[in-house]
């Protein structure tokens, strides 16, 4: 019996565009994502650098006259539209009180500021869950099992008894390493609010 869900945010409550990032960059003069971009960004989500030392470090791998206000929009560029109706599904599961909800995102600084800004009932949302676990916070992210481990421990959940929700393959498959209960949501095919079906 599931009693604990655990969810992904992006691309399960928030919508994104995950090709506008590297397109935006792209116009900035990026012109491979290399592994050093990649680990920098990875380093960011972890919370291991700050806001001001990531956006200088990004300067380096586009044209010289591109200011770090650019790097932040081109960065924040992923992110598009919160429908409401996820939110209203998400407190129905969390008044009927038959489960406890907790929320495992890899995310950044910048990312939830510009949430925070742009989606006015974001505090509604966030009081929705437990707990409310962003990778840049805690210095771990997903897919390492370190991450899950933590969130399990941390809140004496049974794995057996944990249903976690993302739209990422690869976290997918280190839940259910750990004897998780997943459901790997199909972006534009599924929708979270559909979860009743799934239990």
């Amino acid at each position: 019996m599931i009693k604990n869900i655990i969810f992904d945010f992006g691309d399960i409550f928030i919508n994104l565009d995950k090709t506008a990032t590297l397109k935006s960059f792209q116009k900035l003069g990026l012109t491979t994502h290399t592994n050093e971009h990649i680990q920098l960004e990875q380093a960011y989500e972890k919370g291991e650098i700050s806001t001001e030392s990531f956006l200088q470090s990004c300067q380096k791998f586009t044209n010289p006259e591109v200011t770090t206000n650019q790097i932040q929009c081109a960065w924040n560029a992923i992110l598009l539209d919160f429908p409401k109706q996820r939110l209203a599904f998400l407190k129905n599961l969390k008044n009927n009180h038959n489960y406890r909800l907790f929320l495992l995102s890899n995310t950044n600084a910048l990312h939830i500021d510009s949430i925070i800004k742009n989606v006015p009932f974001y505090e509604e949302f966030k009081n929705c869950f437990e707990v409310f676990y962003l990778s840049h916070e805690i210095g771990m992210r997903k897919p390492n099992l370190d991450i899950f481990e933590f969130v399990l421990f941390q809140n004496k959940l049974l794995p057996h008894e944990t249903l976690f929700i993302d739209d990422t393959l690869e976290n997918i498959q280190a839940a259910e390493k750990l004897g998780i209960q997943t459901w790997h949501l199909q972006v534009e095919k599924q929708d979270v609010s559909e979860l009743f079906t799934k239990l």
